[in-house]
């Protein structure tokens, strides 16, 4: 006799609710805080930028130890407002890794409520890293 599996509608890439991913760690994960607002009272986007910024340098970091400068950040999404007291975590999937740059997605997930229980997608993005020697020149990323 075969179990029927309970099938679940599937997660919209935009959608502002998600799962928890309990085999995925983020590359940071940070509380956000009254300093980082904007004049409305939410996280200021650009303070997002900056985190995504450092997620996917971190990320980089982790596929090939080198230094790492930003070359672009591309099809940002705020799907949803970050709020004072949100623990924010930053999950890194390699899209793809090139001659000399690594391309990133960046998910950002909000864990907020009372008890931590709503976890949803704030902002998502794509960052392209391109690995730099001393000089500040492009090297290969496998060497």
């Amino acid at each position: 006799m075969k179990k029927k599996l309970n099938k679940k509608k599937p997660l919209r890439r935009n959608s502002a609710r998600t799962k928890r991913s309990p085999n995925r760690e983020p590359a940071i994960r940070t509380v956000m805080m009254p300093r980082d607002t904007n004049a409305l009272g939410s996280i200021f986007g650009g303070h997002i930028l900056s985190l995504i910024d450092l997620a996917a340098g971190q990320h980089a970091r982790a596929v090939s130890p080198k230094s790492y400068v930003t070359k672009v950040m591309r099809e940002i999404e705020f799907i949803a407002p970050v709020n004072v007291g949100d623990v924010v975590s930053f999950y890194c999937e390699t899209v793809r890794i090139g001659t000399s740059s690594i391309t990133i997605r960046v998910d950002v997930d909000a864990l907020r409520g009372v008890d931590f229980v709503q976890n949803i997608r704030v902002t998502s993005a794509e960052v392209v890293m391109v690995a730099i020697d001393k000089d500040g020149k492009p090297i290969p990323v496998r060497s």
